[in-house]
C-alpha cells in the first residue's frame, strides 16, 4: 500500500517513487563522476543511476572476461615492474573482447546521465506527486532523514550495509553477495590471519590477486553510493515534507482578528 498512487496518470514524468525495494529518484549527477566509476568497474555507473539490469550485465561481464584474460593479474605485475611477464599471463583472446564494452560502458553510462539531468528538470519544473511512503507483508519504506556519516561508517565495515541503512535493498543485496564472493576467492580473510599472527610472508602468498583487485572498486562503490544516495534522500524528504505543509496548512496570508466580538 502507497499513500499515494498514479490512477488517472495525469503528469508526464516524477521525479521519485518509494517502494519496498527502495527509493527511486532523479536527480542533478555529474556526468564525468559517473562516467569515472564506469571506468573504474563497468557497471558501476549505472547502478549510480539506478539503471540495475544493464549495470548487472556489465559488471557480471567485467567480472567474467577480466578474470579469463587475467588483466588484473598482469596489472599487479606491472606495478610490480615486472613487464614482459605481465605480456605472458594475459590471454588475448578475451583481453580483445574486453576492449569494445569497456570503452561502450563508459559512453553509455555517460550518455545516460546527461539525459537523465535533463528528465529531472523538467520533472522538476512539472513538480508531479510522489509517494512518501510504502508498506507491505515483507517490508516498508517511507521517506526520512538519515546521517549520510552513518552510511559512510557501515560501507566501511562491509560493503552494502550502507545500502541498507537507507533501505536500498537492490544495491544492499548486490553488494554483500558480490563482496562475499570477492573476499572468499582472494583469501583476504586467511591473509589478514596471518598478519595478525605475525606471518607476512604467508598473507602476502596466500592472495589471489586477480580477485584481490576487485575489491577496492567495490568498497569505493558501496562507500560513494550510499552517502551520495543518503545526502538525496534527505533532500527528497525535505522538498516533500515542504509541498505537504504548504497545501496541508493554512496560507500565511491569513490574518487572526483578536478583540473582536462576533455579529458586532
Amino acid at each position: 500500500m502507497n499513500n499515494f498512487e498514479n490512477v488517472e496518470n495525469k503528469f508526464r514524468r516524477y521525479k521519485a517513487h518509494v517502494s519496498i525495494a527502495g527509493t527511486t529518484q532523479f536527480h542533478l549527477r555529474n556526468p564525468y563522476v559517473i562516467a569515472w566509476w564506469s571506468a573504474a568497474f563497468p557497471g558501476f555507473g549505472h547502478l549510480l543511476l539506478s539503471k540495475y539490469l544493464r549495470g548487472l550485465v556489465l559488471f557480471i561481464w567485467e567480472v567474467i572476461v577480466n578474470y579469463n584474460a587475467k588483466i588484473n593479474l598482469a596489472m599487479v605485475h606491472s606495478f610490480c615492474g615486472n613487464i614482459d611477464l605481465a605480456k605472458e599471463v594475459l590471454d588475448v583472446r578475451w583481453m580483445l573482447m574486453y576492449i569494445p564494452v569497456y570503452l561502450f560502458g563508459i559512453w553509455d553510462s555517460y550518455r545516460t546521465c546527461v539525459d537523465m539531468n535533463k528528465v529531472y528538470l523538467l520533472a522538476e519544473r512539472e513538480d508531479a506527486p510522489y509517494n512518501s511512503f510504502s508498506i507491505g507483508a515483507l517490508e516498508i519504506n517511507y521517506l526520512d532523514k538519515r546521517k549520510p556519516i552513518m552510511s559512510v561508517l557501515w560501507s566501511l565495515f562491509m560493503p552494502g550495509l550502507g545500502q541498507l541503512h537507507i533501505h536500498r535493498l537492490l544495491t544492499a543485496f548486490f553488494s554483500l553477495v558480490w563482496t562475499i564472493l570477492f573476499l572468499y576467492f582472494s583469501k583476504t580473510l586467511v591473509a589478514v590471519h596471518h598478519l595478525f599472527m605475525g606471518e607476512i610472508t604467508q598473507a602476502t602468498e596466500v592472495l589471489d590477486k586477480q580477485w584481490l583487485l576487485y575489491m577496492p572498486s567495490m568498497w569505493g562503490f558501496a562507500v560513494f553510493d550510499s552517502y551520495l544516495n543518503t545526502v538525496e534522500n534527505n533532500k527528497l524528504f525535505n522538498s516533500e515534507q515542504k509541498t505537504h505543509l504548504i497545501k496541508k496548512y493554512q496560507s500565511p496570508k491569513f490574518k487572526v482578528r483578536k478583540g473582536r466580538i462576533l455579529g458586532e
